[in-house]
């Protein structure tokens, strides 16, 4: 296997989902893998929301009036959205970024801008956290996205759209001038149909003619805006930051099984990890949780979210795990039931000194939250696997419910 090309100083990500509704579609459908999937509306009227890249060749586009796409596609398999199912996969899309940056822009529900100069010493070099994060929207949501990796915003999302499907572009510091000036014109942002008629008027086809247009040519034709703009995007400057939507408030750990699960005492073990890895972040992050929720998502695909709210906040994954696995236990999934991922996640976050003072009154059990506590200076000294709840260590006949 060759090389990554340099990917110093390329810290910003676009992340892109490959036909994202068709393919959430024929994830859940799989009698549909390999045909001609068209998500949108089944009247006449409606028009093309995704197509599967079967689909796509024979020219079907998004936007696209379904009457036509018919046309040029008669062997296409019209799916109605359910535009609920993509937001859910959405969310858990963007979670997946959550836990390599906190550094994410949304900017639909398929796509995604992420910085991650700050995962760097965490998770290696830029081209790496990208197949890392590829890896893990495969494993955990079973659909596939394109990433382009590059020194500014512009020139990733460029990436990403010319590495797909399923693929990851890395557009090295040295070679941005050499990948945007052999692109057509039409590929800068800002250039529309208008723009593009203007500037093949100037002559003007390539991003590289653009760039060795005088700035003032440019500024007259189009206007100072927009002259200085395409400008400053044809020499590769794109100074514009990735600017992260404000975060849930919410805290959480979920785990994707190598083999899919069907054992409850293992099911519960991983949930007291889990409960145990919120626990630490809710006590790291300086909160307490009023509602505990867990996520068991089936064989299928199928997706099941239960909450409970308790009776005052905590920050004690004796409790949470307690609340998790009631919660498990009332799920109501059948006998045997094959799992292949679980997750504990706690929201209503307050800050804990004024929970936990408050507690001093209630008729909570006292010593838990101080042994937890004292548990995590250990793991701070001597690493996480120092000290551990009984259940977890390899080879304990234990049951979880014993564990903490």
């Amino acid at each position: 296997m060759g090389s990554d090309p340099d990917d110093s100083g390329c810290t910003i990500l676009h992340v892109d989902m490959d036909a994202f509704y068709a393919s959430v579609e024929i994830r859940e459908q799989p009698e549909l893998a390999g045909q001609p999937v068209i998500v949108g509306g089944t009247s006449g009227r409606g028009v093309v929301l995704s197509a599967s890249y079967q689909a796509r060749a024979f020219g079907v586009r998004s936007a696209m009036p379904v009457a036509r796409a018919r046309r040029m596609c008669p062997r296409a398999v019209f799916v109605p959205p359910r535009h609920r199912l993509y937001a859910a996969v959405s969310k858990e899309v963007m979670a997946i970024f959550g836990t390599v940056t906190p550094d994410v822009e949304p900017l639909a529900l398929d796509e995604a801008f992420l910085d991650v100069s700050g995962a760097l010493r965490r998770l290696g070099s830029p081209a790496v956290i990208a197949r890392h994060i590829r890896a893990e929207v495969a494993s955990q949501q079973g659909i596939t996205c394109s990433v382009g990796v590059a020194p500014a915003k512009f020139v990733a999302k460029i990436a990403s759209a010319r590495c797909k499907p399923d693929g990851l572009l890395v557009v090295p510091r040295a070679g941005v001038l050499g990948f945007l000036h052999a692109l057509p014109a039409s590929a800068l942002w800002g250039v529309g149909e208008r723009t593009g008629e203007a500037l093949a008027r100037l002559g003007l086809r390539t991003v590289a003619d653009i760039a060795h247009t005088p700035l003032t040519t440019l500024q007259h034709e189009l206007g100072m805006a927009q002259g200085s703009h395409l400008a400053a995007l044809a020499w590769g400057r794109d100074e514009r930051r990735v600017t992260p939507h404000v975060p849930e408030k919410s805290i959480g750990a979920e785990e994707t099984f190598t083999t899919d699960i069907d054992d409850p005492e293992r099911i519960r073990r991983e949930l007291l990890k889990l409960s145990g890895r919120t626990a630490h972040s809710l006590r790291a992050g300086g909160y307490a949780a009023r509602t505990v929720s867990v996520k068991l998502r089936l064989a299928s695909f199928k997706t099941m979210t239960r909450s409970r709210t308790l009776a005052y906040p905590t920050d004690v994954a004796r409790e949470i795990y307690a609340t998790a696995c009631a919660l498990y236990g009332s799920s109501g999934l059948d006998q045997g039931a094959r799992l292949r991922l679980v997750g504990v996640r706690v929201s209503g976050l307050v800050p804990a000194t004024g929970a936990n003072a408050q507690l001093t009154f209630d008729d909570r059990p006292v010593g838990w939250r101080e042994a937890e506590q004292a548990v995590d200076k250990i793991a701070s000294r001597f690493g996480a696997r120092a000290v551990r709840p009984a259940a977890l260590v390899e080879g304990t006949d234990h049951p979880a419910e014993d564990g903490l």
